[in-house]
């Protein structure tokens, strides 16, 4: 059986190993509190109390997991208080939602190529890039279907 101190580690394990390739901490910190709660809601209040950080550290962090959908604000009703929460497929929505950054990117690096040297290295790296990024804009879609199915079925 497991114990809560066992789980609080866990969690700060994950946050530790995210934010070690790039994630930001504090946002490392949030998104697996809220992952280890029950019910994957907390306010800003209980984040503060169990991860004994401010409520500045708190807000930067929901701000940054909201703008990847990584979590979503709810209003208690009768309030003016907020709960953040996981929703039920925080990866696959995250994943999902990144195809307008994609073309975003595709868009920039193509006016770039217009301004570099035709052959060059850097006409070559950045060409490459954006096929990279046409690839994932086509194929995350795909693969995130294929892991919902893979989820029905077993």
């Amino acid at each position: 059986m497991s114990s809560s101190a066992e789980v609080g580690e866990f969690a700060e394990q994950m946050a530790a190993t995210l934010a070690s390739a790039g994630f930001p901490r504090m946002a490392a910190r949030v998104m697996m509190a809220l992952m280890v709660t029950e019910s994957g809601r907390l306010t800003a209040e209980e984040l503060m109390e169990r991860l004994g950080v401010s409520a500045a550290a708190v807000s930067g962090a929901v701000r940054f997991l909201q703008s990847l959908t990584i979590i979503r604000r709810l209003t208690i009703p009768g309030t003016r208080r907020h709960q953040y929460e996981l929703p039920d497929h925080p990866w696959y929505d995250a994943a999902n939602s990144q195809g307008p950054l994609y073309t975003q990117l595709i868009g920039l690096s193509e006016r770039g190529l217009t301004a570099m040297p035709e052959g060059s290295n850097v006409a070559h790296r950045t060409s490459e890039m954006v096929d990279y990024f046409r690839f994932l804009r086509e194929r995350m879609p795909q693969l995130g279907e294929e892991w919902r199915a893979s989820r029905e079925n077993g």
